[in-house]
């Protein structure tokens, strides 16, 4: 794998006094050009192995190189090839963002017509022109997001951490990021790091995808290599007469296994997967059953996070409703 622009991990922990690993013997590679998507639940360890890898906390054990360097032997070179946008981002709100781009740029030691020209374009490029002469402390959070984008930027760095950038945006401006984010891998062959607690992120931005829980990596693909890995789609229906539905139970079940369902709907997960939806349509036409909704669901990465570690990240919670729905007993089961 091409390292360069890469990062490998081996081994690499972390612990705290009087408390567990925080991160637990990880390995990892990501290569060139790659966007990695970090998934897990808040403690499981991502933002503890992106401070280790950015220099900002050395390891206990293990070994990593980033962009080629060892994070520990060559700090320094790390922070040169770099870009880090944490989950908080340091911003001082009585400057602008002019005036953040040229104080970023004079610690790189970038000269200063450079710097104004490179400033200027990062600030077009992420949206903030008209608000560029604007002290921050009257940004909302997704220009402040976007402006700790643009100075971690500045000085054209080969590999890009973002520590759960997009939380607490609206839909727009978190739509935005992600563009400004493909848009650097795809067109700049910049290497993206991203920790994510949103499924749908990580499913449109990430070429792989790891989920780390109490601190170790327990599975790791791409996205669609992981849904298909755990995942047949399950087909969902409803019949037209609450009377069918025992009836109707019994024609899904030749099909596959019950799964739960929205109250007075019947799912199973598909053995043979999708092709059998319409041998499913048939057999309920064979048995004269008059369906209400019929629909099919892909497996997502939630599935995938489920089947891993035995409950639902924090974010697919905020994507749907499914949780509450579970807590106030609107699910049931295919009838026995």
């Amino acid at each position: 794998m091409e390292t360069a622009n890469g990062i490998e991990v081996e081994g690499l922990v972390r612990e705290f006094k009087k408390g567990p690993r925080a991160v637990d013997g990880i390995d990892l590679r990501v290569g060139e050009g790659e966007i990695y998507g970090f998934l897990g639940p808040n403690g499981a360890g991502k933002s503890t192995t992106v401070h280790m890898l950015t220099t900002l906390l050395p390891p206990t054990a293990g070994t990593a190189r980033v962009a080629g360097h060892d994070i520990v032997r060559e700090g320094p070179a790390v922070r040169d090839a770099i870009g880090v946008a944490l989950q908080e981002a340091a911003l001082d709100q009585y400057l602008t963002a002019r005036e953040h781009m040229r104080l970023q740029a004079g610690m790189h030691g970038i000269p200063k017509g450079e710097a104004l020209r490179r400033g200027d374009e990062l600030i077009d490029r992420v949206g903030l022109a008209d608000a560029a002469d604007r002290k921050v402390g009257g940004y909302s959070g997704g220009m402040r997001r976007r402006l700790d984008l643009a100075l971690a930027l500045v000085h054209g760095p080969r590999i890009l951490f973002l520590d759960e950038p997009t939380t607490g945006l609206d839909v727009q401006s978190r739509t935005s990021l992600w563009d400004e984010v493909a848009r650097l891998a795809n067109d700049e062959g910049v290497t993206v790091f991203l920790t994510t607690q949103y499924l749908e992120e990580a499913d449109s931005l990430a070429d792989r995808v790891g989920i780390i829980d109490v601190g170790r990596i327990v599975a790791e693909g791409t996205p669609d290599a992981l849904k298909a890995e755990i995942g047949r789609p399950t087909v969902e229906a409803a019949p037209l007469e609450r009377e069918d539905i025992e009836r109707m139970g019994a024609v899904l079940r030749r099909f596959g296994s019950p799964q739960r369902a929205e109250r007075n709907h019947l799912a199973v997960r598909l053995d043979e997967g999708s092709a059998e939806l319409a041998d499913v349509v048939r057999a309920l036409d064979a048995e004269q059953i008059p369906v209400r909704e019929l629909e099919i669901h892909a497996p997502t990465l939630d599935d995938v996070f489920l089947a891993k570690t035995g409950r639902r990240l924090e974010g697919a919670a905020k994507e749907g409703e499914e949780s509450a729905a579970e807590s106030t007993g609107e699910l049931e089961a295919v009838p026995a």
